[in-house]
């Protein structure tokens, strides 16, 4: 078990907390010091770099949560409400990582590649958007997991 909630705590952790970086720290400053030829190229990078950790994050949290979940919790029926919302609110958040790495993530790496900056510069904002959306769903997912408990 213990190692079970570290796993899971773990890859929710660096999932979350690197969008959250990303977000809030490396896309302010990128969009204010970098013109397209400098930034796309940062950020394809960047994705290329933080995406192989999400892919782990994607596919540690449901095999540790539904384990933790039949496996020493007894099942759907035993779990409170928080627990619920959490694997809702976590498939939800895989379904959009999946949307942004099949789509405008690949999208950007050819525009990228070919030197179209404002077909990259589109596919920048949409990911930036729906990475926005995940963002805001995982910090929902803490306060729910965290004090899911006692609501």
């Amino acid at each position: 078990m213990p190692v079970l909630i570290s796993l899971h705590l773990l890859a929710a952790v660096i999932w979350i907390g690197g969008m959250f970086f990303a977000w809030m720290a490396l896309r302010p400053v990128a969009a204010s010091l970098l013109e397209p030829p400098l930034r796309l190229p940062l950020w394809s990078q960047t994705f290329a770099r933080f995406f192989p950790w999400v892919w782990l994050a994607v596919i540690l949290l449901p095999v540790t949560g539904y384990w933790m979940l039949f496996d020493v919790f007894g099942g759907m029926g035993r779990a409170g409400l928080h627990i619920h919302l959490m694997q809702g609110l976590g498939w939800l958040m895989i379904l959009l990582f999946l949307h942004v790495f099949f789509a405008p993530y690949k999208r950007l790496k050819r525009a990228v590649a070919a030197g179209d900056w404002p077909a990259g510069g589109q596919q920048l904002a949409m990911i930036r958007r729906l990475i926005g959306i995940n963002l805001s769903l995982g910090l929902v997912l803490v306060v729910i997991v965290a004090a899911g408990r006692y609501m």
